[in-house]
């Protein structure tokens, strides 16, 4: 996550439904020193000692970032959030929502503060479960009733490892899950190259939000960076998008 706000669009934020369960948290994981931090996360002690001043100044009053901002990975490169429009960002608050091993699930416009986190993390408020344990009862439900209450259709373009958060057996059988892939093309064969995968996950969610997209079949107008829908490969569930 990035410390420094790339934008700040004039737009009201909101608050994350679950943030009593995210401070709760962090002021577990304020109280572990860095190593103990670097262990758990799985990470360097530089990077544990930036995370554990982070947790730490949870609870000041610091201005926060709208979540659609706050994350810089491969798939937040590309959905460049940072240049869409107010109408565009109010748009995405009621149809996109963001996993987060900390907050649970988020709205584009909710106010977060920057963190790290892991899924296999277990921390004294979890419950004696890691963050997919955790949080696995509370998403479900949220996240069906939300979809529900709209069209019924969930566009999966989160990486796999967060489907572990919900059940997703429930959510494939009471949702209609789309789940577009992207493949590379080399000679007869198609390789997902997951650099590529998630470059294009952001790239559509930024086409769906602008596009104001309500149709599986008008996601085949998608293409970037030469990606572009392949009928021949794939299903109704499973759209293909290849680049050759």
């Amino acid at each position: 996550m990035n410390d420094k706000l790339k934008s700040t669009p004039d737009i009201r934020l909101s608050t994350p439904r679950f943030q009593t369960e995210a401070e709760a948290f962090a002021r577990d994981m304020a109280q572990y020193s860095e190593g103990t931090i670097a262990e758990i996360l799985g990470c360097s002690q530089q990077i544990a000692a930036q995370n554990k001043l982070r947790y730490m100044r949870f609870f000041e009053d610091i201005k926060r970032l709208p979540a659609i901002l706050a994350y810089h990975g491969q798939a937040y490169k590309h959905l460049k959030a940072e240049t869409m429009t107010i109408e565009d960002l109010e748009y995405s608050q009621g149809k996109l929502w963001i996993t987060s091993f900390l907050y649970g699930l988020l709205r584009p416009l909710d106010a977060i503060f920057p963190y790290r986190m892991e899924g296999n993390v277990k921390l004294p408020s979890g419950e004696d479960q890691n963050m997919f344990g955790f949080w696995k009862s509370r998403l479900t439900d949220i996240l069906i009733k939300a979809t529900q209450a709209d069209d019924g259709i969930l566009i999966h373009l989160a990486t796999e490892e967060y489907q572990h958060l919900f059940d997703w057996q429930r959510v494939c059988k009471e949702l209609r899950v789309v789940q577009p892939l992207f493949y590379v093309q080399k000679g007869s064969d198609l390789k997902m190259q997951a650099v590529w995968a998630k470059t294009c996950r952001g790239a559509m969610t930024r086409f769906i939000i602008e596009n104001r997209i309500d149709t599986v079949e008008e996601l085949n107008a998608f293409s970037y960076e030469g990606f572009r829908y392949e009928p021949n490969f794939g299903d109704a569930e499973h759209p293909h998008f290849v680049k050759q």
